[in-house]
């Protein structure tokens, strides 16, 4: 059962041999590379052709749409295999990532994607941000909080997943309408196709923090296609109209949110847990204390707060009132 891993590259000449090598020592050695040159301008397509000549497992293909999603698109149309991975080319699988996603997927059988932990690691040391966010990563697969927290934040990593053929046609992942951030996109496609998620529980990939990657300078992963990429996939899958929908918050993510649902003519109501913002009219909507929502039937609740303390507060609010989290409240940060 061949593993076809999808390559998108770009400018990681400094990086690239090592990521290939960790590829080439898998102890899961059936597999297919499929790198997609995306327009480099360093040494990076003569090390791709330079490994290609020595393993015939490695096919090198040029993107002919500058992006990572028409890259993967690329990749996808000229794999062969039954199961599907991707994999970043500054980074680094550790020698039984293959085996054990396989392993995964086939002990779960179809309908589902399987992902492991994950570690980060950058020469120019990592800052909090990131901590965090591998905590939170790899801390999902307890409880399966997976899709739970979908809204949060991208919750299975980009690099460090494999599924089944079939279920990605199934969602129609990498097609035309593949929307950025890509990876994301196509965590929502899952969720929406009824994929569940399985995990080793083990760090299988190692993910390069540097100042050039393309989270940090590609406009396509700039916070506000995040946020436009969640209200879409939130209509389209969790709203329900004859529900009542609230926002809690009125920060940057919150006013933004607002105007996302005022161009898409949804109505909402606005609240706040900030004194000096309670009663005060933004967009025409009147901000009321967050203690309206309890009053309530049935609501459903954007919460666009980031401050962990006041994120604590809230959940212990919504608990008292037996809301739950994915049917009644959804984390956008």
């Amino acid at each position: 059962m061949i593993i076809s891993i999808l390559l998108p590259v770009f400018n990681t000449a400094a990086y690239l041999r090592e990521c290939l090598d960790s590829i080439l020592a898998q102890t899961e050695q059936a597999w297919e590379l499929l790198a997609v040159d995306d327009f480099s301008t360093d040494e990076s397509c003569s090390i791709l052709n330079e490994y290609a000549v020595t393993d015939n497992r490695i096919k090198i293909f040029q993107n002919n749409i500058k992006g990572i999603a028409p890259a993967l698109k690329l990749a996808y149309e000229q794999s062969s295999g039954v199961l599907i991975s991707r994999m970043d080319s500054d980074d680094i699988m550790l020698p039984g990532k293959l085996e054990c996603l396989k392993k995964t997927l086939l002990q779960h059988g179809k309908n589902h994607v399987a992902t492991g932990w994950v570690e980060y690691f950058s020469k120019e040391g990592l800052g909090e941000g990131f901590k965090k966010y591998a905590v939170w990563l790899n801390g999902l697969a307890e409880g399966n909080r997976y899709w739970k927290e979908v809204y949060k934040e991208c919750p299975v990593p980009s690099p460090c997943w494999m599924a089944w053929r079939t279920d990605l046609e199934k969602c129609g992942a990498f097609s035309q309408e593949d929307k950025y951030p890509e990876d994301y996109d196509l965590c929502f496609r899952w969720r929406d196709s009824g994929l569940a998620v399985a995990t080793c529980e083990k760090v299988l990939h190692q993910w390069r923090d540097r100042p050039e990657r393309a989270s940090r300078t590609d406009k396509n992963y700039h916070d506000n296609s995040f946020l436009e990429l969640k209200t879409d996939w939130f209509l389209k899958t969790d709203h329900d109209p004859n529900r009542p929908l609230v926002i809690w918050g009125a920060g940057r993510k919150g006013k933004r949110l607002a105007r996302l649902l005022n161009e898409r003519n949804i109505t909402f109501g606005w609240v706040s847990n900030n004194e000096d913002k309670i009663g005060k009219e933004i967009r025409g909507i009147e901000l009321r204390h967050f203690n309206i929502i309890s009053q309530l039937t049935d609501p459903q609740i954007i919460i666009a707060v980031a401050a962990p303390d006041d994120q604590k507060e809230i959940i212990e609010f919504l608990l008292e009132n037996n809301f739950n989290q994915g049917e009644h409240y959804y984390f956008f940060c």
